[in-house]
């Protein structure tokens, strides 16, 4: 179990002592999600802010490329401290390539894939990720509403993991709270992604212990 807070939920003013809070509060990974305004409607920031936040945490910084042609950006996550990137299996027609020059820099890759996008696209390539990403929500916006469609993918990853004796992952992010994270937990996900939930709070680190003890419960 891995909770990942998503610092699109920070305050951008005092992203260095809320990126504090929430690893001295029991974070696991420190989740980026990178917008570029064409992939998604959305427009966040890039691999400046990777670099920027890298000295001032011991955790694992996980990147999730929203973006056209994720081959471009690549080698500068990598090189700003970034120890997965994930990049979506719809935003390029080589996503072979792409996963090869992630692992090429060292860095643990990731595919994602959306809730219209059907998990067996994945089938060909699992053997290559570290993780899969199962968007719960329509990439884009935080604060939406969990799609419970979703779940069936978890537990389709899930047994794969088992029949095929991969080692990957299973991510999910969006909706995420006390009652969506136990569903999740018990469908076979290993990594949850959790933005407003967490640093919408007063008390990150009682938001983050909560959704351990609820993952702890769906055991």
């Amino acid at each position: 179990m891995k909770i990942a807070p998503s610092i699109l939920s920070a305050d951008f003013a005092n992203l260095r002592e809320d990126i504090i809070k929430v690893q001295e509060g029991g974070a696991d990974w420190i989740h980026v999600d990178s917008m570029d305004g064409h992939f998604v409607p959305n427009l966040t920031f890039g691999s400046i802010v990777v670099k920027a936040i890298r000295p001032h945490t011991h955790l694992p910084i996980d990147c999730h490329l929203m973006v056209e042609n994720p081959d471009y950006f690549i080698q500068e996550f990598a090189e700003a401290g970034a120890d997965y990137i994930s990049i979506h299996l719809e935003s390029t027609p080589h996503v072979q390539r792409a996963l090869q020059l992630i692992k090429s820099f060292n860095v643990k890759a990731g595919i994602v894939i959306n809730p219209a996008t059907p998990v067996s696209l994945l089938e060909d390539i699992i053997h290559m990720v570290d993780l899969v990403l199962v968007m719960t929500v329509n990439p884009g916006y935080g604060g939406q509403s969990f799609i419970y469609e979703t779940l069936s993918k978890i537990k389709t990853l899930d047994t794969w993991k088992k029949e095929k004796g991969c080692d990957f992952l299973i991510e999910v992010d969006g909706g995420i709270n006390t009652t969506t994270i136990k569903q999740c937990a018990e469908a076979g996900a290993d990594v949850f992604v959790a933005g407003s939930y967490v640093f919408n709070s007063s008390n990150p680190e009682e938001r983050i212990e909560s959704l351990k003890k609820a993952v702890r419960d769906s055991a």
